[in-house]
């Protein structure tokens, strides 16, 4: 059975509706992510299925158990790094771990997550000295704590630097080694291509696919683009009238021609017989964020916060 099954979930704020007929299963040891931009619906999703939300219709079992009916048998189980989370200016790092542990019946040795997430040279600085990244370190450790079956991560690498990015994901990885199934919210695509066994693209509060990775680029890589800058001026009509080209665009200089079939052959056998040489060619593979536009018609946002009409 499914650690967490979601079918036809449903949630309105007044007039506007976040989600409209949601559903997904995550299986046991997987990460599973809910990728969307910002406003999509992911933070209405895992609120409700963390039981810190009551959906308005639809079904939810996460362990076996419906979140609002059963939230404190899931808070035992369920580690959970919100969005926008917050500690008292003045509590220390070590305070907020041995606080938190406190709170379980069999807890993780916050020392060693010190460590492992980082935090051991902070171990006594007070939360309102961290900084961005350290405090969103801080919280990932706290849902660790309680060693949860399930570890829903929001936005998890919001605030860090590139190599901290890295390292989360790594240690990401480890945990869903450890036997943990990961909930993994974000809008970043390189972290759900790098990280997700699987994922739902969330769009305007529904679900536009649901797959591995690949799969779902591979399910949109129907296009293709060639790009490159011209040894002579060319006009574009030359090349929208080859077969199977579908758009040219120009930027600094640079044709980027889109469309499908073999592209590459027929645009350089053109170019060949227009006397053009291709300086710079390249070949665009299709990616997870080709098939995120192809889906949603809307590129992934780029900010830290997720403003869902809550």
């Amino acid at each position: 059975m499914p650690v967490i099954e979601v079918e036809h979930l449903a949630k309105r704020y007044g007039d506007h509706v976040a989600l409209h007929d949601v559903s997904f299963s995550v299986e046991e040891g997987e990460i599973f992510g809910i990728l969307g931009r910002n406003g999509a619906g992911k933070t209405t999703t895992v609120e409700c299925l963390e039981g810190l939300r009551r959906a308005d219709s639809g079904r939810i079992s996460v362990l076996g158990m419906d979140p609002a009916d059963h939230s404190a048998e899931l808070r035992a189980q369920l580690g959970v790094q919100l969005q926008e989370s917050a500690l008292p200016d003045n509590m220390k790092v070590w305070e907020a771990l041995d606080l938190y542990s406190s709170f379980h019946k069999h807890p993780a040795d916050w020392r060693t997550l010190l460590d492992e997430w980082g935090l051991a040279e902070k171990r006594g600085a007070r939360f309102g000295k961290l900084s961005g990244g350290q405090k969103q370190r801080l919280f990932i450790a706290l849902a660790l704590v309680g060693n949860p079956r399930v570890a829903v991560l929001d936005e998890l690498t919001t605030g860090l630097d590139p190599q901290a990015r890295r390292d989360t994901w790594h240690l990401v990885e480890r945990i869903r080694d450890k036997g943990v199934t990961v909930l993994l919210v974000t809008h970043f695509m390189d972290e759900a291509e790098r990280l997700c066994d699987r994922l739902a693209v969330v769009h305007d509060g529904r679900v536009a696919a649901v797959d591995t990775p690949a799969a779902i680029t591979a399910a949109q890589a129907g296009e293709q683009r060639v790009s490159f800058t011209p040894s002579s001026p060319l006009a574009d009509a030359d090349l929208l009238a080859l077969p199977d080209v579908t758009a040219i665009d120009r930027k600094a200089g640079r044709v980027t021609v889109t469309g499908t079939g073999d592209l590459l052959q027929v645009v350089t056998t053109a170019l060949a017989r227009m006397e053009v040489v291709p300086t710079g060619l390249r070949v665009h593979q299709a990616g997870l964020e080709d098939a995120f536009l192809a889906l949603t018609g809307a590129a992934p946002a780029t900010d830290d916060t997720e403003e869902a009409a809550r």
